[in-house]
């Protein structure tokens, strides 16, 4: 994917994880759920190792001397133990909601890293099965925000084995696609029904156990609902504006270029909005996701 196909994938995906289309590279947190800080617009984590890898990009940029020169010790000691310690970390959340407010230099060493873990794996998985639609591509890009880029079994590379074993036929369609599964001519529209099926059965019941905890997953359906809808409404090749459900079900427009800030950012429950939380092994892809439940915020129309 590249420019508005691109830009529109990661703002539907922004809708899910944050209820509204902006980036939110000034976020951080402390959620208290063993893996540290979680900060950023991919919910870089200290605990886990990714955050680490977004400031040693950020130290390339700057010579190695930023207000984040002073953790480097704790930070590097976290991405290789994990774990839920933020000691030494006291004025972290500090610095990182103020350079991702403002620093352009900090911005794109989290947009690179996010590209690196998430967007390039799954987009080479979108190669190998020869997905030319854009609706596709980007349920690849959102299912390896959530799910992982990893082999797991909850895992994109899984749910892709899983999708694709199911055709043993040929299955033909009216999509401008059509791909080759197991030597099979399969429709890429049907092929991606498939697909959010059994995404869909994997969050009403995931496989890892680091998955199951809250019964979060299961909560966040909404994703795989939005797509479907968008198959409904025949937005399989993206421009300008893109057409789908936002998190409480009502229909919406995501606008290539367009980000909304959401005024109230706090979730169905009323409780501020949590970032998505995911099991990355340091160094290496992520392996899962953990999400948190349903997200308000932003009200139905153009976002």
């Amino acid at each position: 994917m590249c420019g508005c196909a691109k830009d529109i994938a990661m703002r539907i995906t922004n809708i899910y994880e944050n209820g509204d289309t902006a980036f939110h590279y000034d976020y951080c947190e402390d959620l208290k759920d063993g893996r540290g800080y979680t900060a950023g617009i991919a919910g870089f984590c200290t605990g886990t190792a990714d955050a680490w890898e977004v400031i040693q990009e950020y130290h390339k940029m700057t010579g190695g001397k930023d207000d984040f020169s002073p953790m480097d010790g704790t930070l590097s000691k976290l991405a290789k133990s994990g774990g839920a310690s933020v000691a030494g970390l006291s004025d972290y959340c500090e610095v990182w909601e103020k350079l991702g407010k403002s620093d352009t230099k900090f911005q794109k060493a989290q947009d690179a890293i996010r590209d690196q873990m998430y967007l390039y794996p799954s987009q080479k998985a979108a190669d190998k099965l020869g997905l030319k639609l854009d609706i596709s591509r980007a349920q690849m890009y959102d299912t390896g925000i959530q799910h992982g880029t990893g082999d797991d079994r909850d895992g994109l590379l899984a749910l892709i084995a899983q999708t694709s074993k199911s055709f043993t036929a040929d299955a033909p369609g009216k999509s401008p696609s059509t791909l080759n599964i197991n030597g099979k001519k399969v429709d890429e529209i049907v092929w991606l029904k498939k697909f959010i099926q059994v995404r869909e059965a994997d969050l009403k019941n995931p496989k890892e156990k680091d998955n199951q905890g809250g019964n979060y997953w299961a909560q966040t359906t909404y994703r795989t609902k939005s797509f479907s809808y968008m198959i409904d409404q025949g937005e399989f090749k993206w421009s300008k504006t893109v057409k789908l459900l936002d998190n409480d079900g009502n229909p919406t427009t995501v606008t290539c270029g367009v980000g909304v800030r959401a005024k109230n950012r706090r979730g169905l429950d009323g409780r501020p909005i949590r970032r998505a939380r995911r099991l990355v092994l340091a160094p290496g892809p992520p392996v899962s996701r953990r999400m948190r439940p349903p997200l308000g915020g932003v009200s139905s129309g153009e976002l």
